[in-house]
């Protein structure tokens, strides 16, 4: 018990520190690279980050299922760290190319946080695993609104040491992604062996797992599920600010919807846990994709409210604005109860040789699946306006709905689900 609670400590501080490093980077990230590049590849620093995300995942998780998630963990904050150094150094010697190099290092971190929740679930009694990784995706919640408030003084702090504009808050990020590797490597054991075991296990390449799942209707619901709500989170989140300054609304109140959509993703992530212990991560997830769904229908009207009328009239600006808000916290809390209860359902499968390597999948799905929709989020405004992104979302779920049917046909669905 005692070692329980000194790994969800070290997970916990770790996951804190690490969204800090994340948020207070990220935060000046395509303005640094508008800076040393222009406007036209201001976007170029999100998409890079996302893809090393996703290209990190299956080696991180291949690597903690041969030497443990301590080795692993420690790694990824630290290849992180190095990418903040790396990007501190681009600033003073002007070059876009060592930016961009330090932003896919960087990018890393993002598959650290999440590879951590599963770290969390391999020790935690079945009966609390839900709850426990919900506890460890929580303590992202401090970072996403510590982090962001850190760029003034951060950019302060760089003038003072010399560095140029915009460099100062990769500071922060650095010293918090160190001491995040730091913690778990000092902190963080690897949890007793349930059972005996005769012979050591041989984990599975990531494509094994992920054909080993799609055999098993389930666990091919839980690898899916993740990619398809983060998709539909991140094509309405990245459009949100464009649209809302469209219909003419101000910049305090863009800062304020994207604050409370953090919240939403990650404030109640204990609720979603306890509930994924008491009714099980598939009818977990079936509760994310009905919020996901009202988000997505809230989201279309606040676009088509009034009869297309112009934001200039303050009433439909007002209904808009107030629309948009409740629409992107139900986004949050949808992705926060589809991804809790997918990762519960593959923190539960039996066969050790699959369930890391399924993890890494997993995790990797879903930063390709952000990416993507991040790529295709701008043409579809420009197109279509906020509706057409929403309506695109929706069709992004259907995918997530018909596995999801196959899982409730499967044989063993309601000890599955339990």
């Amino acid at each position: 018990m005692r070692a329980r609670r000194r790994n969800i400590t070290a997970l916990v501080v770790s996951n804190a520190l690490g969204g800090v490093g994340v948020a207070a980077g990220a935060a000046v990230g395509a303005l640094l690279t508008e800076r040393l590049g222009g406007t036209s590849v201001a976007g170029a620093a999100q998409a890079v980050g996302v893809l090393a995300a996703a290209i990190a995942a299956i080696p991180l998780a291949n690597l903690a299922a041969r030497r443990g998630r301590r080795v692993s963990l420690s790694l990824g904050y630290s290849m992180a760290a190095l990418g903040a150094l790396v990007i501190i150094t681009s600033a003073v010697v002007g070059s876009l190319a060592v930016q961009l190099l330090g932003m896919a290092l960087f990018g890393v971190a993002n598959a650290t946080t999440l590879q951590s929740r599963f770290a969390a679930a391999d020790d935690a009694p079945a009966a609390t695993r839900g709850r426990t990784m919900s506890v460890v995706i929580w303590a992202t919640t401090i970072g996403s609104v510590l982090g962001p408030n850190l760029t003034a003084p951060g950019d302060e702090l760089g003038q003072d040491l010399g560095l140029p504009a915009l460099a100062g808050p990769y500071v922060f990020t650095l010293v918090a992604l160190a001491l995040a590797a730091v913690t778990v490597g000092a902190l963080y054991r690897a949890p007793a062996p349930v059972g005996a075991r005769t012979a050591p296990v041989t984990p599975l390449g990531a494509r094994a797992a992920v054909a080993w799942a799609w055999r098993h209707p389930v666990a091919r619901f839980g690898l899916v599920m993740p990619a398809c709500a983060h998709a539909v989170m991140i094509v309405v989140m990245v459009m949100t600010p464009l649209h809302m300054r469209h219909e003419g609304m101000s910049l305090e109140l863009v800062g304020l919807v994207i604050s409370v959509h953090i919240l939403g993703m990650f404030a109640l992530s204990p609720v979603f846990g306890w509930l994924a212990d008491r009714i099980g991560g598939v009818r977990t997830t079936m509760v994310g994709i009905g919020l996901l769904v009202v988000a997505l229908v809230l989201g279309f009207t606040a676009a088509t409210a009034d009869g297309g009328q112009s934001a200039a009239h303050a009433g439909h600006a007002a209904s808009s604005a107030t629309l948009t808000a409740i629409a992107l916290v139900v986004l949050g809390l949808g992705w926060s109860a589809s991804v809790i209860g997918a990762s519960a359902l593959l923190a539960s499968v039996a066969e050790p040789q699959v369930r890391v390597p399924l993890q890494g999948a997993s995790d990797a799905a879903m930063n390709y699946a952000g990416a993507a929709a991040a790529a295709v989020a701008g043409p579809l405004l420009a197109w279509g306006g906020f509706a057409a992104v929403n309506t695109v979302g929706a069709v992004v779920l259907v995918p997530a709905v018909v596995v999801l049917v196959r899982a409730a046909r499967a044989p063993r669905w309601a000890r599955a689900a339990a």
